[in-house]
């Protein structure tokens, strides 16, 4: 395995194909944020994707919304330079990406506050303080209206629970080809170097950040999908 650039345990140039290998449902998060803003607000002006890797979200949804401007930020430099390759087509005027921050070290002028702020795939990487003022900041960005959606790994509620899903998790790897070695190393990242709350957890974070409307909206083993609006 290479040597990782982020927080990932994949190099910035191999995320997207590793990441398929490791998330079922990889794709089909993206696919359901991107219908879920076509519910919600089909004509966002802006639109910040924080944790953005690589870029592919934004790369998918600027072809659908085409009049929106999209921002993006990511802790990791290698990330934001794979990013920039993928969607420096689009031009400075719809694309802006941002310098390495997280998503607590992001602030925007005014004029740039996000319809929609995504964060997919991100925030597990911290504690419970860092995720609950990583929302807040989310929050305070957003514009009256506007929709946050992040998707994350999440903690089943039992002990059985964990055990099921992470056995769950390392066939599907293995059957997508990844070797028993590589799988058993990121099994074993759980609690180390990624730190999944329950459900009710993220819940509770996010109506204790003030959003009006806090809904759980796609749920898979380990995964779950969110949405706020403010």
């Amino acid at each position: 395995m290479s040597e990782s650039d982020n927080t990932t345990p994949y190099a910035a140039s191999q995320y997207d194909e590793q990441i398929r290998r490791t998330l079922r449902h990889y794709d089909l998060f993206h696919e359901e944020t991107i219908r879920l803003v076509e519910a919600v607000n089909p004509h966002p002006d802006v639109w910040f994707d924080t944790g953005c890797g690589t870029g592919t979200l934004v790369e998918k949804a600027a072809d659908v919304f085409r009049a929106t401007r999209f921002i993006l930020a990511d802790p990791s430099m290698g990330m934001l330079e794979e990013a920039g390759k993928k969607l420096s087509h689009y031009g400075a005027a719809r694309v802006r990406i941002l310098g390495p921050a997280a998503t607590c070290g992001v602030s925007l002028d005014p004029e740039d506050s996000p319809d929609v702020i995504t964060a997919i795939q991100s925030h597990h990487y911290h504690s419970m303080g860092w995720r609950r003022k990583a929302t807040e900041t989310s929050f305070s960005l957003l514009r009256p209206g506007g929709i946050f959606i992040t998707f994350e790994n999440i903690r089943p509620f039992t002990a059985k629970g964990i055990e099921t899903a992470l056995r769950m998790w390392r066939r599907f790897q293995l059957e997508s080809g990844r070797k028993q070695a590589d799988v058993e190393r990121h099994i074993a990242r759980l609690d180390t170097e990624y730190f999944p709350v329950t459900v009710e957890d993220h819940l509770r974070v996010y109506r204790g950040c003030g959003f009006g409307t806090v809904e759980l909206f796609w749920y898979s083993c380990m995964q779950a999908g969110f949405y706020c609006i403010k």
